[in-house]
């Protein structure tokens, strides 16, 4: 029971410490430079460097996934029970609300907020299914042939991501969650939350059956 507890710590602190860099890192962009397409870069750039660092310390105790979908696809692998699952996701939302509070109070900020952020349209739907499914793909890929690369690998495809996205990719449904909080730079509204969720869950799965299919095929063809 104490590995599980040292477990979730991990899930939540280091979700926490995620939506901390995305939200903080908007709010410093922003008003530093009034540019939005600068501000995006930082955001991303700040948010790459994080999930490498994060991962790369959290990995060994808990997996790292702080991302209810990434742990949602490697309990449908068979890789975690359903309830530890339940209590990661649980872990993951409080940590990311928790990120969203700390870094109001650092840019003394109003702690509680709504964001009136609008995020929707098929647009934005088709490119959550997108980020997540590429996220996922990419940590279901390398870890089979290069798990120490996984922190690295991960950073560069949410850095992409966050340009090649009409919803610069979320990916995430605690972080989602999360931004909803945030009435800044990185914010949700509450309403569009939902659907970016299903999204989400939308492209990690997929993401998952061609994992299988192709490592299927690629174990057959050797």
């Amino acid at each position: 029971m104490s590995s599980l507890w040292r477990k979730l710590a991990a899930e939540a602190l280091g979700t926490m410490l995620l939506v901390a860099a995305v939200i903080g890192s908007g709010i410093m962009a922003d008003n530093l430079t009034g540019d939005a397409a600068l501000a995006l870069l930082c955001n991303a750039i700040a948010t790459a460097a994080a999930l490498i660092v994060l991962i790369s310390i959290f990995g060994p105790i808990s997996g790292a996934h702080f991302n209810p979908a990434v742990s949602l696809v490697i309990t449908c692998l068979r890789e975690m029970p359903a309830g530890i699952c339940v209590a990661y996701c649980m872990a993951q939302v409080l940590g990311g609300l928790s990120g969203t509070l700390l870094t109001h109070a650092m840019f003394d900020l109003p702690l509680m907020q709504i964001s009136d952020h609008a995020r929707t349209g098929a647009g934005q739907w088709l490119a959550e299914f997108v980020a997540a499914f590429g996220l996922l793909v990419t940590i279901l890929f390398v870890r089979k042939t290069s798990a120490d690369k996984t922190p690295t690998l991960v950073g560069l495809y949410i850095a992409s991501a966050y340009w090649f996205t009409a919803s610069t990719s979320f990916a995430n449904p605690a972080v989602t969650i999360a931004r909803a909080f945030t009435d800044t730079f990185a914010g949700i509204r509450p309403a569009d939350v939902p659907a970016f969720i299903l999204a989400q869950i939308a492209g990690a799965l997929t993401a998952m059956a061609v994992s299988i299919w192709m490592q299927k095929a690629n174990q057959a063809g050797s």
